[in-house]
């Protein structure tokens, strides 16, 4: 398939996946959406990739938000379809095995704040700014963003930020939890890079039933969320990953995992 509106470049097992709209300040239409479907594909089913960063091009946005000129000429039933994709797009990036993390440069608004929410770490330029500013459109955030900030930064938090439409910095972002790290916009993508390969030199198996055990948990009572975690434990003991890393541990050495 060849790619309009986005990239993929890898590198030492990481995938950087590059949101290429720039005179539409990487603003997300179908085309767009189905693209960055295609490349999330074929992340998954690359063995070499072990990470995956999503960032936007150019140094003024991450993505500015839904391609407003598409959406504006929708029917109800268009606009149910595009929220419907949307979400289904966002959600393969949260049920990714690999781990996920948002390299957030400049605006970072309705579906871009949505998409980077959709990522399992988030890290902000110290000139990002996000927002889930639809209501003054006159419709909702569309891509799940009603349903993923709240569970990110609290009901009334969430309420304010959609309901007002305001945007917030990068500081701002960090303090109620939406963002993890703030960084000068020239080190953001080495400083995503380096929690990528930090990430990577862990046993992938472990990251990968880690990643599943939150987001099942997460969505249930602690009781359930405790059965699902242990579980996932007592799968990481059937593992190679399991033996060399508590062997290393014991023999003091540096283990070397193979994800198997």
């Amino acid at each position: 398939m060849d790619y309009k509106n986005v990239s993929l470049k890898k590198e030492d097992g990481i995938a950087l996946i590059t949101i290429e709209r720039p005179k539409a300040l990487n603003a997300l239409n179908y085309e767009t959406l189905k693209e960055l479907e295609c490349l999330l594909n074929s992340a998954r089913n690359d063995e070499e990739i072990k990470a995956v960063i999503i960032t936007g091009g150019g140094e003024k946005a991450f993505v500015a938000g839904a391609d407003i000129a598409e959406m504006s000429k929708m029917t109800p039933v268009e606009a149910k379809k595009f929220s419907e994709f949307g979400q289904h797009v966002f959600r393969e990036i949260e049920l990714l095995s690999k781990p996920v993390i948002a390299a957030v440069n400049g605006f970072a608004l309705g579906g871009g704040c949505e998409l980077s929410m959709a990522c399992d770490i988030r890290i902000a330029s110290k000139n990002a700014k996000f927002g889930q500013p639809e209501v003054g459109l006159g419709i909702i955030p569309g891509f799940s963003g009603t349903q993923r900030l709240p569970r990110l930064v609290g009901t009334s938090k969430a309420k304010e930020l959609i309901f007002t439409g305001d945007m917030i910095n990068a500081e701002e972002a960090y303090n109620i939890g939406l963002v993890s790290k703030v960084v000068e916009q020239s080190e953001l993508i080495n400083e995503a890079k380096k929690i990528a390969q930090k990430i990577m030199s862990k046993g992938q198996l472990a990251i990968k039933l880690a990643k599943e055990a939150i987001n099942k948990g997460i969505e249930t009572d602690i009781d359930t969320g405790n059965t699902i975690e242990a579980d996932a434990f007592a799968l990481c003991f059937s593992t190679n990953d399991q033996k060399e890393g508590m062997g290393a541990f014991l023999e003091k050495r540096t283990p070397k995992f193979e994800g198997k």
